[in-house]
């Protein structure tokens, strides 16, 4: 099976199965198509399969031309009908790992697509797990189900971890120059692993086991929280003592060993650092393992928001102005700069918070032109066009994620006050407070 797999990997005849056409899935799934491969895309939200169909995409940086090519060279298509998962020899799992309410891992997304599939799988098929988890799910989770089936993982079918490392709107990298870690269930696994995924990645980094390459995610961003909560906490110290913290953070950036630059911003955002930290922190508790350092890390970054949001209130204050009833502009809801992806973002805790303060909230984001729905938030807001009358009538303008096409001087220029999270004003204006 193995041999026969890997033959036809190295000749594009396999056929791409991606699960889940998000902000993952998507740019694997038309980088497979980019190299040649045929991709079949799942995903459970008719809109998403509309719109892939007729060749548009819904993700702001992966272009409609991306998606039109891959449709019109036959190579793509997406479906809804999760019983055609017998036809791709490659099934790539690329679902949401949530928290769950006390920040317990919500593995159902998971397990329901594994569940779907497995019925419609047969031998030589490889089924890859790329959603972001806990060391063993791969093996707990999955493995299991593949051998109730009366596979034998290794010979009949193949299991294979290899974590996502998409960072959306960052131009200096893609999913081809991304290094791609690996683990295998087996050694046949990982064989096909490294073959698969050498197809459309520069360097493929193979690890012992799936637990290490799920380890490997985690670390990284386990990294990411905690150096972030650190400026974050930095940031309120020097905003005591009267520092700038950024101009700090550049200072220290000129060393050229031993440093590596964090900012700070209103609290954390995206699919995976707000996340994925608690992954292991809940796994730890089987060891026995208390992780402390990482605990903390995510009360200093829980608690920015609220940070954020009295020092709005100081700054109003200041103009002799209350928080409840003023008219506060909120720049950015993405959670961060240059995407529309709104998952986790602290623009969306702020407007909450504003709003339960007794706030007149509204805000402006070009990539986010309605809000969104979202599972533990509901505005029935649109954003506003930045002009001059729309600033002057605020009363505050809270810079929450800094886009580079906000006009950071027109905005300065017609506002009464500013409330900055990002740092974007580095000069002193009398009308800019740093947060």
């Amino acid at each position: 099976m193995k041999t026969q797999l890997i033959k036809k990997i190295q000749d594009h005849q396999a056929v791409i199965g991606i699960l889940g056409l998000g902000y993952v899935g998507l740019p694997l799934a038309l980088r497979f198509s980019e190299a040649g491969f045929a991709v079949l895309g799942f995903d459970i939200a008719p809109s998403k399969i509309e719109h892939l169909n007729a060749g548009r995409s819904y993700i702001k940086h992966i272009s409609d031309d991306r998606v039109r090519t891959a449709c019109q060279t036959g190579r793509f298509e997406a479906t809804l009908n999760f019983t055609r998962a017998q036809e791709p020899d490659v099934l790539i799992l690329c679902v949401p790992t949530p928290l769950g309410k006390h920040r317990e891992p919500d593995m159902s997304y998971v397990t329901k697509t594994v569940e779907n599939i497995v019925p419609n799988m047969r031998p030589g098929q490889t089924v890859v797990l790329e959603s972001t988890t806990y060391p063993g799910t791969t093996e707990e989770e999955i493995r299991p189900k593949l051998e109730a089936q009366g596979f034998e993982v290794g010979a009949d079918v193949f299991l294979v971890y290899s974590p996502e490392r998409e960072d959306p709107g960052n131009p200096n990298f893609s999913t081809q120059t991304i290094p791609k870690v690996v683990g295998g269930s087996t050694e046949a696994c990982l064989d096909v692993a490294v073959e698969l995924y050498s197809q459309i990645i520069d360097k493929v980094v193979p690890v012992s086991s799936t637990q290490a390459a799920e380890m490997t995610k985690l670390l990284e961003n386990i990294y990411r929280a905690v150096n972030i909560s650190l400026v974050n906490e930095l940031k309120i110290v020097t905003d005591r003592m009267g520092l700038n913290i950024w101009e700090i953070i550049e200072a220290a950036s000129t060393k050229p060993f031993g440093f590596h630059a964090f900012y700070p911003g209103p609290g954390l955002g995206g699919h995976c650092i707000p996340i994925d930290p608690f992954y292991l922190t809940w796994k730890a508790s089987e060891y026995d393992m208390h992780t402390r350092f990482i605990e903390l890390a995510g009360e200093v970054n829980t608690a920015m928001p609220k940070w954020v949001i009295s020092k709005v209130t100081e700054a109003l204050n200041q103009g002799c102005k209350s928080l409840k009833g003023a008219n506060i502009l909120i720049l950015g809801l993405a959670y961060k700069k240059n995407v529309n992806d709104t998952r986790e973002s602290p623009a969306v805790k702020l407007l909450d918070l504003l709003s339960n303060a007794g706030a007149v909230v509204s805000y402006s984001d070009p990539y986010v032109p309605t809000f969104p729905k979202m599972r533990h938030y509901s505005f029935e807001l649109q954003s506003v066009e930045l002009t001059a009358n729309t600033l002057k009538t605020t009363d505050c303008v809270l810079i929450a994620t800094d886009h580079d096409d906000f006009d950071y001087g027109f905005i300065q220029q017609h506002s009464p006050l500013i409330v900055d999270t990002r740092g974007r004003y580095r000069n002193n204006f009398d009308n800019v407070v740093l947060a």
